[in-house]
């Protein structure tokens, strides 16, 4: 998926949110508050147990399973809070994209309450090296991408938690 191109063709998004709708993949839901929490929390148990076990750098795999899995869960509690839910990674960030991505002008005011390109592209690769580490036979991660996207999921809940307080 091309974070590029979406975030600069609203209309491509657009196509592509559609196409998730007609196959009943998106689906609008009524406002509940309890799966946005449920999400969270999900998020945090997925990182808690990365915590658990980052020093064992035998499973550093297992460590970016854990992490995408927390920046999922993080982003499903952001499109259930617009009342959306979702069955699929790739229409999850287009949701993502739609409903908390904003102008540049507007970033230039509340650049910390938003999702912006850096969030997506984190998702985006994320996603590719958690299907690496789950599928293929031989991918090693290092301990500075490990703790690179420890990092970045972090921020993306503390962003996360800010923006659902709102």
């Amino acid at each position: 998926m091309n974070i590029e191109l979406i975030f600069s063709n609203k209309n491509s998004l657009d196509k592509g949110i559609k196409f998730y709708l007609n196959k009943k993949i998106i689906k609008k839901i009524s406002p509940n508050k309890e799966l946005v929490n449920a999400h969270l929390e999900k998020a945090k148990h997925n990182l808690e147990f990365f915590n658990l076990n980052k020093q064992k750098s035998k499973f550093n795999d297992w460590l970016i399973v854990a992490l995408y899995y927390s920046l999922y869960h993080t982003t499903l509690a952001l499109i259930t809070n617009k009342n959306y839910s979702s069955k699929n990674h790739n229409a999850t960030i287009l949701l993502l994209i739609k409903e908390y991505s904003i102008t540049k002008d507007e970033a230039n005011l509340i650049n910390e309450l938003c999702i912006n390109k850096e969030d997506a592209e984190l998702y985006t690769n994320l996603r590719i090296d958690r299907r690496n580490a789950s599928y293929a036979t031989n991918i090693k991660f290092s301990k500075e991408k490990i703790d690179e996207y420890k990092n970045k999921v972090l921020d993306f809940i503390n962003k996360a938690e800010l923006i659902l307080e709102e």
